[in-house]
């Protein structure tokens, strides 16, 4: 048995009294893609917030890469091979898609280095090969505020690959996004996985279907089932959670 790139063991947070995650324990595999999803209040985010280091665990283990995480700092954690791509793109609009890309790859990353230093081959290499994952080569020279939402979308997730990340958690990437922008980021995200492990989290049930991933579903903070779509469609407990409406899971 391959040992699990991550691993969250009995993770519990409380909020004053509020039990935000319950007993949690889910584990990833290197190179797998895998779909959260869970009604609101099911503790998506905070999971999300207490793998990257931004809230820490009342009870629990954080395992990465066979070490335990657990009180780390953000800065160490994403160094360590972890990124994280939030629900709003976090680009810098003023710069070209070019100059945000050559910031992502850059080393040391400091404004600095951006602007008094060439690009070097590996790095101008590596910034095409990131524009050719996203199909941003005809935007290049321009500036990253002009893109599409989706479009803006796709960059923060080449920024976030360009980091050359293990482990990319990604947080409703297709809120506000076209059909067609909905189905060019599933099939990005399909892409990146095997090269990383990818971890996705999103409302958008035919988005989720179109990963054609394993999906965990959360409930109360707690993992309330895992498995494939056909899966959790007929899970009585799911449809309980989502209100009752079977529809919505079938749609």
């Amino acid at each position: 048995m391959n040992t699990p790139l991550l691993e969250l063991q009995k993770i519990s947070v409380s909020f004053e009294g509020f039990l935000a995650l319950n007993d949690l324990n889910l584990s990833l595999n290197a190179g797998e893609l895998r779909a959260v999803i869970g009604p609101n209040g099911a503790g998506k985010t905070t999971f999300l917030d207490v793998i990257t280091g931004k809230v820490k665990p009342t009870s629990g283990n954080v395992i990465f890469k066979n070490t335990s995480i657990l009180g780390q700092r953000e800065h160490r954690i994403a160094r360590l091979g972890i990124g994280r791509k939030f629900q709003s793109p976090r680009i810098f609009e003023n710069l070209t898609v070019n100059e945000n890309l050559a910031l992502a790859v850059s080393q040391p990353k400091t404004p600095l280095s951006l602007l008094t230093s060439n690009q070097n081959e590996a790095q101008r290499d590596q910034i095409h090969r990131l524009m050719n994952i996203v199909n941003l080569q005809s935007k290049v020279n321009i500036k990253a505020g002009s893109l599409s939402h989706g479009q803006k979308q796709w960059l923060e997730i080449a920024m976030l690959v360009g980091q050359d990340p293990d482990l990319l958690l990604v947080d409703e990437p297709v809120a506000g996004l076209t059909d067609e922008e909905t189905d060019l980021t599933a099939d990005l995200l399909k892409s990146l996985s095997g090269d990383h492990t990818v971890l996705v989290i999103d409302h958008d049930m035919e988005f989720i279907r179109r990963l054609e991933s394993p999906i965990t579903v959360l409930h109360q903070g707690h993992v309330l089932c895992e498995g494939s779509m056909e899966m959790i469609q007929q899970n009585p407990q799911v449809i309980e959670v989502y209100l009752g409406q079977k529809e919505e899971i079938d749609q």
